[in-house]
């Protein structure tokens, strides 16, 4: 059971990524939002044939020593607000300000918890104290609450509540409101912070929490004695019980960026930019030196969470997100079509317009190899949405609209890094739609140099490739006296031990790393210092917090340093007719990439077809093929 397989979950595709332990091999299937789990097992199917010859879905699944899984499901609720209402129910006054400080937090606090926050007066008798925390909670169903945080200024103050609740409203009710208490998700002594953290968790756990035990059943079914993993944003991997819904947001975006480490790593680049763009989102970061960039406190959409999270920012543009017009502007997502109903050119009924129904129109995709050659486009559905939704509108000619939303497209996707860009930066660009609009998007933002991964259909999948089975912690200290900061590590060594036995590990066999974090009483950082147990910790007028960390390695594939090879010039007898301007078509020259040589190179305009995706190569741009296989572009203007 030496075989791992690597899932990423998107808004239209889901990619699936096998390492036997030699190589890759990898497909895509379609998303079908109705029952994720069915796009799961149909790639692993896909997998089995590629794998075997044959469809054999047990045999793979039984030689496999692990499934790690990533999604944006949870990424998508976000950005299109699709999830329960959230109330808080808080002991601290003048929370409801504090977690509106800044316009990302209003936006996202006005989306999400509207007027549902109601402040208990923990100073009552408790008598005072159980009345009114039912009638608050009462309160805040009737105002639309599906899921409620429990948000004390201390743990004690969370435990006397969490007596109350459990007394007033018990667990075996219908009637029952799903409860979390925020001292419980996160040991964070900022109060915003830790509470933005609970509410965001609330909202994306039931869209988690369906999917990953439906999916685990069905593996049961098949006798499959490992349990599914989810993989996380902190770029570790967990089983599905033992997995926080928050640290899936932005996780396939993670396995990108840790797929854009190790390619940062191979050909040697200082600064590197990923640009990931799946069906409903582009997903941006950065690596530095070949280290992916994240923040000790992440943030979700410009708020602020307790986490630890890659620095990786997602936007609303993606091969299916809706093109309209907008007081008559071409205005580019965030809504999107996902994969169902899809874009027009799928023909389930989509419609709106997409980039996916453009490039179709403008001779970048053939209809008959989209997804090499497993589903074909109708180009006519696309023609006559574009028309109704752009043209129409606008009052101008179908190819005026098409040249018109490539820009806009192109635009947007250049927004969305534009400002991270430095002199020397490198753009990787992946995803389904990620080749053929990286070049378009570059130009405009002033990046130069593009590299598409040959992998570049499945890359986030193959970045998940470099995971390991991690737990993380963070307790704060009573008191910060070494007494208390031993005894604090005691209760968190006892606990990493249980869980990670329970992912099948023993905790003597991981590896762990103990930080100490002193703050003065108002947060601010004093130090961070390496822990061991029985270490002096004594801080008069500080607090104290405890960060352990514990990882259980899996194998990682080799990724080998890049080699120069001599430039061939390589030319083609096959063409596709694409337009350039309203008026103009271009007869372009279509290169398969892995009939490419190494060294093989030339200038664009040119289409590259690679295994999943279509890489667009446009005029002053020139190409060449690594010794790796994949495909450096270079800017020469």
């Amino acid at each position: 059971m030496d075989t791992l397989i690597n899932i990423d979950n998107g808004g239209t595709l889901t990619d699936i990524c096998v390492w036997d332990g030699d190589q890759f091999t990898y497909t895509k299937s379609l998303t079908t939002p109705h029952d994720l789990s069915e796009c799961l097992f149909d790639g692993i199917e896909k997998a089995s044939v590629a794998l075997y010859g044959e469809a054999n879905t047990e045999k793979l699944l039984h030689a496999t020593q692990h499934i790690r899984y990533s999604t944006t499901q949870g990424t998508n609720a976000l950005v299109e607000r699709r999830g329960p209402m959230i109330g808080i129910l808080t002991t601290m006054p003048g929370l409801f300000e504090r977690m509106r400080g800044g316009e990302a937090e209003k936006d996202l606090f006005d989306g999400l918890i509207a007027d549902r926050m109601l402040t208990i007066d923990m100073g009552a008798t408790d008598e005072e104290i159980d009345f009114e925390v039912v009638q608050r909670i009462n309160q805040l169903t009737t105002l639309g609450a599906a899921r409620v945080v429990v948000a004390g200024e201390s743990p004690e103050q969370e435990r006397r509540l969490r007596s109350v609740l459990l007394r007033k409203f018990p667990r075996h009710l219908l009637g029952s409101i799903p409860l979390l208490y925020s001292w419980s998700l996160a040991g964070d002594r900022d109060h915003p912070r830790r509470v933005w953290s609970c509410v965001l968790n609330s909202f994306l756990h039931p869209t988690m929490e369906r999917f990953l035990y439906g999916a685990e059943r069905r593996l049961k079914s098949y006798r499959v004695l490992n349990p599914l993993l989810v993989y996380r944003n902190d770029g570790a991997s967990s089983r599905v019980a033992k997995a926080v819904a928050l640290k899936t947001y932005s996780s396939g975006p993670r396995g990108g960026l840790e797929g854009t480490a190790a390619l940062a790593r191979t050909y040697g680049l200082d600064h590197t930019l990923m640009m990931d763009i799946g069906g409903t989102t582009t997903d941006v970061g950065v690596v530095r030196g070949g280290a992916a960039a994240a923040d000790e406190r992440g943030t979700i959409e410009g708020v602020p969470i307790s986490y630890p999270m890659s620095n990786v920012h997602s936007t609303g543009v993606g091969g299916s997100s809706v093109i309209s017009v907008v007081d008559g502007q071409i205005m580019v997502g965030p809504r999107s079509v996902g994969a169902a109903p899809g874009p027009a050119c799928f023909g389930f009924g989509g419609k709106e317009a997409t980039i996916t129904d453009v490039n179709l129109l403008l001779g970048v995709l053939d209809a008959s190899t989209y997804l090499d050659g497993t589903f074909r486009l109708d180009a006519d559905r696309s023609a006559a949405v574009i028309t109704e939704t752009i043209a129409e509108p606008l009052g101008i000619s179908l190819e005026e609209s098409l040249i018109r939303m490539e820009r806009a497209y192109f635009e947007a996707l250049a927004h969305s890094f534009a400002h991270l860009i430095e002199e020397n930066s490198t753009l990787i660009a992946f995803g389904g739609a990620g080749p053929m609009s990286a070049v378009g998007a570059a130009r405009p933002a002033g990046v130069k140099k593009v590299l598409i991964p040959r992998m570049a259909a499945v890359f986030s999948a193959f970045g998940i490739a470099f995971s390991d089975i991690g737990k993380t912690y963070e307790v704060g200290v009573p008191e910060p006296t070494t007494a208390s900061t031993a005894a604090t590590y005691d209760e968190m060594l006892a606990r990493a031990r249980r869980d990670i036995f329970q992912e099948g590990y023993d905790l003597d066999d991981c590896r762990t790393e103990v930080l100490l974090t002193i703050e003065e009483t108002d947060g601010s950082p004093v130090e961070t210092r390496p822990y061991q147990s029985g270490d002096a910790a004594d801080f008069p007028g500080k607090q104290v917090s405890l960060q352990l960390s514990v990882t259980a390695a899996l194998p990682h594939p080799d990724v080998a340093p890049d080699t120069d090879v001599p430039a061939i010039r390589v030319t083609s007898n096959e063409t596709r007719l694409v337009r350039s301007t309203p008026d103009q078509v271009d007869k372009v020259p279509v290169f398969v990439l892995a009939e490419m040589p190494p060294g093989g190179s030339g200038e664009g305009p040119v289409i590259v077809e690679g295994p999943f995706f279509t890489a667009r190569v446009l005029p002053g741009w020139q190409f060449r093929v690594t010794a790796s296989g994949d495909l450096l572009l270079t800017d020469t203007h």
